[in-house]
């Protein structure tokens, strides 16, 4: 897979040479590209912003330093061609207009051949130079919740690690990939490590015992109660659930308190 991120601030984006994407760079499963979009304007000032129209606070990055950006990252072809058949890259502009950003898109990007990411600062993007972009990347505007942000580089890390990890041979142990947090919808069980017993605290004795499918159910009720606490809105999108886990949310749902370890 090929990234590549355009931001005012490339220095920013450094933490991604850290750790298992850094790795992966090295590897070459991953092609990251960090772009300065000052690298694109003319004047002596490399002035990316200026007022808006209409009036109101702050200022609006400018149209044609993004453009030129965007051509570069294309080749410098922004006739949207590309070999017949090949797949326009994916644009993701970090927004609060767009889709909340969640495992399920992950996973879908995780297949693309080529991602940009596109770090607005101030007020945003010119948004004619959106709508120019839309004829030659497949644009996605992305959020990742609903706050606001200095700028898009946070925004982008987050992605761009969320997607990069699920690339083939980014991760050590593909295995743990299976049982982590909104894998299947449910957040994550707690996990523990030796000692046993630590600060009068001891790890469950369900976790000792050897019993792989005794410890296989624990988990997956661990699963079900932390995700009907914290996140009881993924509940309604759950399917394939068996009877056991159908008592075990209505006990918790009750306020039944005898159901935990």
């Amino acid at each position: 897979m090929k990234i590549d991120v355009i931001s005012i601030f490339p220095e920013y984006l450094s933490g991604l040479k850290l750790s298992l994407i850094g790795k992966a760079v090295d590897q070459g499963l991953l092609d990251l590209n960090v772009h300065d979009l000052r690298d694109f304007t003319f004047d002596r000032h490399n002035t990316v912003d200026d007022s808006p129209y209409g009036g109101g606070a702050g200022m609006v990055m400018k149209a044609e330093p993004w453009a030129l950006a965007l051509e570069h990252v294309l080749g410098g072809n922004s006739a949207g061609g590309g070999p017949e058949g090949a797949q326009k890259p994916i644009l993701i502009v970090p927004s609060p207009a767009g889709p909340v950003f969640n495992q399920h898109i992950a996973e879908d990007l995780s297949g693309a051949e080529h991602l940009v990411f596109a770090c607005g600062r101030y007020e945003g993007i010119d948004q004619r130079v959106i709508d120019w972009s839309a004829d030659h990347f497949d644009l996605r505007p992305m959020s990742i919740g609903d706050y606001v942000l200095n700028g898009g580089e946070v925004a982008s890390m987050v992605m761009i690690e969320a997607v990069s990890r699920l690339i083939p041979g980014v991760i050590g142990n593909p295995e743990s990939l299976t049982e982590e947090s909104h894998e299947d919808g449910l957040l994550e069980y707690p996990i523990y490590t030796k000692p046993a017993s630590w600060r009068d605290r001891d790890v469950p004795e369900i976790l000792l015992s050897g019993n792989h499918g005794a410890i296989a159910r624990w988990r997956r009720d661990r699963r079900l109660e932390r995700t009907a606490e914290v996140r009881p809105d993924l509940l309604a999108e759950l399917r394939g659930l068996d009877k056991h886990d159908r008592a075990l949310l209505e006990r918790f749902e009750s306020g039944d308190e005898s159901m935990t370890e």
